[in-house]
Formats: structure tokens, C-alpha cells, sequence
């Protein structure tokens, strides 16, 4: 079973990276027409809140991360490196979490918690996709559909 959890988040993960590449560069700065953050500022608070839940739970983990500033140049390089990277650095913490059957600060269990991180950010690339949808450069079918086969991205 702890295969599978942890391999559950790599693809979570993974579907963060595959609509990240998708998306051209000059699109980051795309915000909802409601206002909100921009594209950039969506993947960026993705990584920031994986890094917050990292120096709450596991310092010892967290100090090798890198928080992304939300008034830096956006970058589609930064946010892959800074993705993947926070992406391990979660994956250590859901280990080390199922081995002590507890993630600090966070109830009830670790698979709460894995829920808990894939629900947030589904909810920020589905912010994404609708702003880039509302700036007319929405994602193609082939990203839509990618991002719900999830037994492709591991």
C-alpha cells in the first residue's frame, strides 16, 4: 500500500508538470478575469504551501527547498525545477510520514494529508486552465484529457 500512495502524489505531481509544459511562457502572467493570481502565481503558491507544510512537518527536509517569490520574473524553467524539486521533497516527507503513521501538524493520518495536497492543487490547475481559457489560449484536448489519465503519468 505504501508503494502506491507514494506513487499516487509522483503522478499528482506529475500532472502539475505536464500542464506546466503545456503552457507557453508568455502566458504565465494569465489571470482570471475575476482577478486572482496569475498562472505564475498559481504554480508558484502551489510550490509555497508544499514548502509551509515541509518546515512545519519535516525541517529537516525543507531546508534543501527553495520558496518562490510571487514578484519574481515569471519563469517556466524556475516553476518546473522548483516543482519537481518540492515534488521529491513532498515524496520523502508522505514516506517518512507512513512510516510514523502521522504527518506533523496535520490530522487525521498521512493519507488524509495526500488527499488533502492533491485536492489543493487540482483546484489551482483548474484556476489556470480557466484563466487561460478566458485570455483565448485555452488548453488543448489532448492536456484536458491528459491530466485525468492518470495511469500515464508515472
Amino acid at each position: 500500500m505504501e508503494t502506491q500512495l507514494l506513487e499516487t502524489w509522483q503522478i499528482q505531481n506529475q500532472l502539475n508538470l505536464y500542464l506546466l509544459e503545456s503552457i507557453d511562457e508568455a502566458d504565465l502572467d494569465a489571470e482570471m478575469t475575476s482577478k486572482g493570481r496569475s498562472v505564475f502565481k498559481q504554480f508558484a503558491h502551489i510550490n509555497n504551501v508544499r514548502l509551509m507544510w515541509l518546515k512545519e512537518a519535516a525541517p529537516e527536509i525543507y531546508s534543501s527547498a527553495h520558496k518562490i517569490e510571487m514578484d519574481s520574473n515569471p519563469s517556466k524553467e524556475l516553476l518546473q525545477e522548483t516543482l519537481a524539486t518540492t515534488g521529491e521533497l513532498i515524496l520523502m516527507l508522505l514516506s517518512k510520514g507512513i512510516a510514523e503513521n502521522r504527518i506533523k501538524g496535520f490530522k487525521p493520518h498521512p493519507l488524509a494529508f495526500l488527499g488533502y495536497l492533491t485536492a489543493h492543487e487540482a483546484h489551482h490547475r483548474s484556476q489556470i486552465i480557466i484563466a487561460l481559457k478566458q485570455i483565448g489560449k485555452p488548453v488543448g484536448k489532448k492536456i484536458g484529457f491528459g491530466l485525468w489519465e492518470w495511469g500515464t503519468k508515472i
